[in-house]
């Protein structure tokens, strides 16, 4: 109650803040706003590298195998299912709402952009998943850049002529660490007794990072508050997000309202037979934090928390499922980024065939698959959507305006889309759970 007042009051004095000012406010002075927000994030973050770790590892290492592959494939074919059903969602609504019709063309941005092609991001996605250096992947995530080759004054643009380099970003390679996290797992579960103490080692790591949330967790209002207002007071012009964007801002809206709030509910009362309003109610503390911070990774203790404590999920289930989820199941990223490549599609007056159309389903889904959990990072991925069907990239400036809104509400449905998920896969493994033995804290 604390953190959803924190949203509303944040609303209140940023608009406050904004309108009282004489003049526009500088940069500067967002910033002075804002830091009771950012160090509180900046806690969050922190945790995300050692929680995921440990909660993977812990959690995998403590079963047999066999229940392992059933858990991870029930939890993989949840992912798979509620994504593809939000790309369908968007692009059916994208499809009826028709929000780029009109005279709407905002002259885009002509900087010159990273050239790529959907091979490229496809095999940089691979690529992640097998890092060299495991403590260079707590800091950086391999980048690979493609750049035209210049023969004397001539640009050749030819893909295959393209120069290939390696860069690293200053963001954690987060699916690189999963992966390593799985195999480690997997490899503790089958020494035995020779592995137990490795075990124990991650799972008190596990305990005490929980333990260092529940703390974190009750400077939230606090870091909430200042958060949103600082949004209010940077965010571009509110008559043009409601004159120029707002069909599209609302059909993103409708979409992710229908997912996270129907869809998945009724998915989860399927699979369980228990009508999901507790649970939810149960999770508010995450969604909050989500809408806030536009991370699902720093929502993941948060989110951990509120399973194993309001909604008593077993701690095996949910901290194998949630660290996977907050890094590969972005089902309201998939949505977002169909409905934005569509509505960019019909503001250029370029009509798409049923075959463009199946290519940007499978593009989002697997483009929400390798985007990170950080704000704003569908817009990285969405240029693989829009090389799908032939747009250029600087078409992305088309919705910036609207962006930094929608990224707080996709999280916040992705968050739900992970929290239903551990309660159906914990419900469906719950015979097998009693079988094996609870983890010590």
């Amino acid at each position: 109650m604390l953190t959803v007042a924190s949203v509303i009051g944040g609303v209140i004095f940023g608009l406050v803040l904004r309108y009282a000012a004489s003049e526009r406010w500088t940069a500067r002075e967002v910033m002075y706003v804002q830091f009771p927000g950012d160090l509180f994030l900046r806690m969050l973050k922190a945790l995300i590298i050692p929680l995921l770790v440990s909660s993977i590892t812990s959690a995998i290492g403590s079963l047999d195998l066999s229940l392992s592959k059933k858990i991870g494939g029930r939890a993989i074919l949840y992912y798979l299912v509620t994504t593809v059903i939000a790309v369908i969602e968007g692009i059916i609504l994208v499809m009826l709402i028709r929000p780029g019709r009109g005279d709407f063309d905002r002259s885009a941005s002509k900087d010159e952009k990273r050239p790529i092609t959907t091979v490229d991001t496809l095999l940089d996605l691979v690529r992640n998943m097998f890092p060299p250096n495991l403590i260079q992947s707590c800091i950086a995530q391999p980048n690979y850049t493609y750049k035209k080759r210049i023969n004397c004054t001539t640009v050749v643009s030819d893909y295959k002529s393209w120069i290939i380099s390696n860069e690293y970003t200053t963001s954690s390679n987060v699916l690189g660490l999963v992966v390593f996290a799985v195999v480690q797992g997997v490899a503790i579960g089958q020494m035995g007794k020779v592995g137990k103490p490795l075990l124990q080692i991650y799972s008190s790591l596990g305990e005490s990072m929980m333990l260092i949330t529940n703390w974190v967790v009750w400077l939230s209002p606090v870091g909430v508050f200042f958060l949103i207002a600082a949004k209010m007071i940077e965010a571009e012009s509110f008559a043009e997000m409601i004159g120029q964007l707002g069909l599209y801002f609302l059909t993103v809206l409708i979409g992710l309202f229908l997912h996270g709030l129907i869809v998945l509910p009724l998915i989860f009362f399927l699979a369980t037979r228990v009508l999901p309003f507790t649970f939810l109610a149960n999770m508010g503390q995450a969604y909050v934090t989500a809408f806030a911070t536009a991370s699902s990774s720093a929502t993941l203790s948060v989110s951990m928390s509120c399973l194993e404590e309001k909604n008593k999920i077993d701690p095996r289930v949910s901290r194998f499922v949630m660290p996977i989820g907050a890094t590969v199941n972005m089902d309201g990223t998939a949505l977002y980024e169909a409905v934005a490549v569509i509505f960019i599609s019909q503001v250029r007056h370029i009509s798409l065939s049923l075959g463009q159309i199946i290519a940007v389903s499978i593009s989002s889904t697997m483009a929400s698959i390798g985007a990170a959990s950080i704000p704003q990072a569908g817009l990285v991925t969405m240029v693989m959507v829009m090389d799908t069907v032939g747009l250029p990239s600087e078409d992305i400036s088309l919705i910036f305006a609207v962006d930094w809104l929608l990224d707080r509400f996709r999280t916040s449905i992705n968050v739900i889309g992970d929290s239903l998920g551990a309660g159906i896969v914990a419900h469906l493994s719950k015979k097998e759970l009693e079988k094996m033995p609870i983890i010590e804290h």
